[in-house]
């Protein structure tokens, strides 16, 4: 797939951010769009899911991208799950980090983000680094 510099910019950043999701852990694509810069953009991370290589000899790929730790912001599984595998593949490989997922009323795949989401102000790498937050600007925050 070609991409032009930004958009592999982006992709790289997504998955590096995801890289940061501890094991046992889950957040929203929204909210890995916020620690990324674009908090306009969580559609977005499901498209970087939704094309994360399965090639090892690639820089980032489902081996080393844990895909499954990112839900929509109520807390669900999205019914494509975010990747090529499904929702139930989703949930399976949630299950093996030992987070517990429950079924919605409309038999959709359910994680309990009091106790298992990750939410950080901002990545773990940038705060170590000492650099600052990204910020929302006024036009996002509204």
């Amino acid at each position: 797939m070609v991409r032009s510099e930004e958009a592999e910019a982006f992709f790289y950043a997504v998955y590096q951010a995801i890289q940061e999701i501890p094991y046992g852990k889950v957040t929203s694509y929204a909210h890995i769009a916020r620690l990324v810069g674009t908090p306009q953009r969580p559609r977005q991370v499901g498209v970087c899911l939704k094309h994360l290589p399965s090639d090892p000899s690639l820089p980032f790929h489902d081996g080393n991208v844990p895909w499954q730790r990112v839900i929509n912001s109520k807390g669900a599984i999205s019914p494509s799950g975010g990747h090529p595998s499904g929702a139930s593949n989703q949930a399976r490989a949630l299950r093996e980090e030992g987070v517990e997922v429950g079924t919605g009323s409309l038999g959709e795949f359910i994680i309990d983000f009091s106790k298992y989401g990750w939410f950080p102000p901002q990545l773990p790498s940038e705060a170590e680094a000492g650099l600052a937050p990204h910020s929302d600007t006024e036009e996002e925050k509204a």
